[in-house]
């Protein structure tokens, strides 16, 4: 290595790892998480099983999201963090600067996402700089559940529960087009639970027991999905930002139940998803401030008036007092 490439290489090092540390003390103010994905809590939490060898490919590096044993090493931009890389990133960043050919990296894709096998700093180097593909020998892991490059470690608790509701229920291969993902924790045990009621009235209505998948396939064309095509038809993901149809089928479920209790039958699902959405919604919480904010104001007005009412009745009693 000549001194210059040398010295160049190591000054790239530097920058990377400042840029590391800013990038952690940005995450730090912000609360968001700078760590890469370990693969292995990855393959454990999604049930992660089959793998099959895809060949080589060019892959996007902004979608490599994590590593098999490297990812304390690194942060979630592939910026340096530890010195002890140091050498070897000066090495891989000399050869890019004698343009010579690197060989392929290796790595796991796990839905839409990848995690580095082999080659760490050969992916840290190119992100840096600002290279958008990088050659790689890839594995496919299969899944049930859905992963891309925005996923963050606390959202992994959040698939591991997916993961086991699709292997309870089978509803991925029931039905290959369901999405069903929750933004709180806990969610699905109550999904399981509105099953298990909707197979004892289906068995009801049979005379019946009604076999676990054929419930679960129905719960899912006649419970679900009506509730969500309304949520869809009337837009009402945009009155709650932030979170899925899941969470508001969830939510509408309860209303519904606490509407029909106070009627004394069912109110039905466009009901409760219309009186949901009016008393829940954000722009009928910005019109209760709005109201609220009117009413503080017309108190002030009466407030100040009855006042200065008074003071004018004192004013004009010692008027004629004198």
């Amino acid at each position: 290595m000549s001194e210059k490439g040398s010295l160049a290489a190591s000054a790239d090092y530097e920058r990377a790892l400042l840029k590391g540390f800013l990038s952690e003390v940005a995450s730090f103010l912000s609360r968001r998480s700078n760590e890469l994905l370990s693969f292995d809590e990855v393959r454990t939490k999604l049930h992660v099983r089959e793998q099959s060898y895809r060949g080589l490919q060019a892959v996007p590096i902004a979608k490599i999201v994590g590593s098999l044993n490297r990812y304390r090493d690194f942060d979630h931009q592939f910026l340096p963090t530890q010195t002890h890389t140091k050498q070897r990133w000066i090495n891989i960043d000399a050869a890019r600067l004698r343009d010579e050919v690197l060989p392929p990296v290796e790595l796991y894709k796990v839905g839409d996402a990848y995690f580095v096998r082999d080659g760490n700093h050969r992916v840290s180097v190119a992100r840096e700089r600002g290279q958008e593909f990088i050659d790689a020998e890839v594995i496919e892991c299969r899944t049930r559940v859905p992963l891309d490059e925005t996923v963050e470690p606390e959202q992994l608790l959040l698939k591991e529960e997916y993961a086991g509701f699709l292997e309870r229920t089978g509803l991925d291969r029931l039905r290959p087009d369901q999405h069903i993902e929750f933004t709180m924790l806990g969610r699905y045990k109550y999904v399981e639970d509105h099953i298990a009621v909707h197979r004892y009235f289906l068995g009801v209505e049979r005379n019946t027991e009604v076999p676990w998948e054929e419930a679960v396939a129905s719960w899912y064309d006649n419970v679900y999905m009506p509730v969500v095509s309304i949520i869809r038809q009337r837009q009402v993901l945009r009155h709650f930002r932030g979170l899925t149809e899941a969470d508001l089928y969830l939510w509408i479920m309860d209303h519904r139940y606490y509407l029909s209790q106070g009627y004394g039958s069912d109110v039905g699902a466009e009901a409760a998803t219309q009186d949901f959405t009016g008393r829940f919604g954000r722009r009928s919480l910005k019109q209760w401030l709005a109201s609220t904010l009117q009413t503080w104001k017309a108190g002030v007005r009466a407030l100040f008036g009855s006042t200065n009412s008074s003071r004018d009745a004192e004013g004009a009693q010692d008027d004629r007092a004198s």
